[in-house]
């Protein structure tokens, strides 16, 4: 089912870019501690961590974050937010992302933060293995873990919540900008629109064919020294080329970590506009 917009419909204009290579790794770096405004300290405050399990690791607790706006009513249908964090960071990352929790507060949207398994899993987007060269002490099936996680968490939100089946987004930042991508093509007809942020993916594009009908929107810095904002340029370029509804903000001077912050209003704007 092809999404719909239910709000104003943005179509990014393409600049012509030369085409580089991306770097074949990715190093986690400190993120910056945010200005968090006094709504949004009361916002995550009301922020609840919680725990479950997968049937393929069932003596593992896997925390995850869930916000609940203010004014859920049961009984009404309410949109989610699905966020995925950069490599590093965990659960409570995108919550404190800015002012994500009061934004979630503002349009009335739920928001789960899975974990991915561990903060170095990829939600499946390097394959179903283990291809960190970091860390030794890891399942083998890493990739495979983490993308069931997600997948996990969204169907305990559905189980808990009267969640919108319409109205269900996803979103992430680094790491989780890969994963977005990944999870976006791979199951495209359950979301209303994705945004990744600095995505970290290093594939080819190719693969967003069997997301065509899918809304995006794309944040990345041109002074990103993590992840080269070439790739998000190759990305966007097909996106184009398959006359996909997307909107790219490209944000000049903007670093790995501020340029998603900065936009984060841009972004809850844009999901507002959909529905699948």
């Amino acid at each position: 089912m092809s999404a719909k917009p239910i709000g104003r419909v943005y179509r990014a204009l393409l600049i012509s870019w030369p085409l580089l290579a991306l770097p074949g790794s990715l190093f986690a770096q400190p993120a910056p501690e945010p200005a968090r405004s006094r709504t949004n300290l009361d916002a995550l405050a009301r922020v609840e961590i919680r725990t479950h399990s997968l049937p393929a690791a069932p003596s593992v607790e896997i925390p995850y974050g869930v916000y609940v706006p203010t004014f859920y009513d049961a009984a009404r249908p309410t949109p989610l937010v699905v966020a995925l964090h950069g490599l590093g960071s965990g659960e409570m990352y995108m919550m404190e992302y800015a002012e994500l929790a009061e934004l979630a507060e503002q349009y009335g949207f739920l928001v789960a933060t899975p974990m991915g398994y561990n903060e170095r899993g990829w939600y499946g987007s390097r394959g179903p293995g283990n291809t960190s060269r970091e860390v030794n002490a890891l399942p083998t099936n890493l990739g495979e873990l983490s993308e069931q996680d997600v997948m996990a968490v969204l169907a305990i939100m559905k189980r808990d919540f009267n969640v919108d089946p319409d109205r269900t987004y996803l979103i992430g930042q680094s790491m989780g900008g890969g994963g977005t991508w990944h999870l976006g093509i791979k199951y495209p007809g359950i979301w209303a629109a994705i945004a990744p942020m600095a995505p970290a993916i290093y594939s080819s594009p190719d693969p967003v064919v069997a997301a065509r009908d899918l809304p995006v929107m794309v944040i990345h810095g041109d002074a990103d020294e993590s992840v080269d904002v070439e790739g998000t340029r190759r990305w966007v370029a097909k996106m184009a080329e398959l006359g996909m509804d997307y909107r790219y903000i490209e944000v000049r001077g903007g670093t790995h970590f501020s340029a998603g912050r900065d936009n984060i209003d841009d972004v809850f704007a844009f999901l507002n506009g959909y529905r699948r």
